[in-house]
């Protein structure tokens, strides 16, 4: 997958005129929008919207459903992500997946950080691999004198924190996380959104959040999805308003939008 160096640098998305569908049913209509580099952009919107549907796309995840497919075009630094000279498995390795329920692998807490690097053909010395990824997750303190024991063993939250470290030991240039703290308390909460603000300096983070505070606290940018019926009593999501955080909290365009974050809805 070659990127381009002659595109705007500062774009790592471009969304144009994408939907999504599974089978014969459109799940989102028409989305626009300029996802920036090494920001943190948030999908906020009510339940069945598209806002995790639309994150997947961004790493070709939901080409594992069978009958689904997207119409439009997905750009990272101006390669379409669907050509089909794109290596979904290579796109994946380039574009992590934090999901919402921690999943550590039954292994070690080491094991969790070097299977994935070991698999993807990782030369360098693995022990200094470890330490940096669970450094960058805000982890090696607490696990360093514990690598030997299950993943399985550690809080929820050190657990979601172990994840977001394996996804970055394969050195990834985007984080995709998908409510990653609907199931923490909230002191693991605030470990992990103070991860991520350290953690967009290097990466371009998208989340998927139903927590519109935390939406406001950590994000750059925030997209509003909503949903309307369909004619077969199902959902169709689509993109409402897309604009930087502090314009969508304070200052939105769209009334839906200000009746969304006001609480009047959702």
């Amino acid at each position: 997958m070659q990127v381009s160096s002659s595109v705007d640098t500062g774009t790592a998305f471009r969304v144009e005129k994408t939907s999504y569908f599974y089978g014969p049913v459109m799940a989102v209509k028409d989305v626009y929008m300029d996802v920036p580099d090494r920001k943190i952009t948030a999908f906020i919107g009510p339940s069945g919207c598209g806002k995790s549907t639309v994150l997947r796309c961004f790493n070709r995840l939901n080409d594992l459903i069978p009958g689904a497919h997207i119409e439009g075009k997905i750009t990272y630094h101006g390669v379409d992500i669907y050509d089909p000279s794109v290596d979904p498995i290579e796109l994946r390795r380039r574009i992590g997946m934090v999901f919402q329920k921690p999943n550590p692998f039954p292994k070690s807490i080491y094991e969790n950080i070097a299977f994935g690097a070991r698999i993807n053909g990782y030369k360098g010395d693995m022990d200094t691999l470890v330490e940096r990824s669970l450094r960058s997750a805000a982890l090696w303190d607490e696990v360093k004198d514990k690598l030997k024991e299950s993943g399985l063993s550690l809080s929820g939250g050190q657990q979601q924190r172990l994840c977001i470290a394996r996804a970055i030991a394969i050195e990834p240039e985007v984080l995709l996380m998908d409510e990653p703290c609907s199931a923490l308390d909230p002191i693991s909460t605030l470990r992990v959104e103070e991860l991520m603000q350290e953690l967009k300096q290097d990466y371009t983070i998208i989340i998927v959040t139903h927590n519109m505070q935390q939406a406001s606290r950590v994000s750059d940018m925030t997209a509003f999805f909503n949903a309307q019926a369909t004619e077969k009593g199902g959902k169709m999501g689509y993109l409402v308003e897309y604009a930087p955080t502090q314009q969508i909290f304070n200052n939105p365009q769209q009334v839906a939008t200000q009746d969304y974050v006001s609480g009047r809805f959702g």
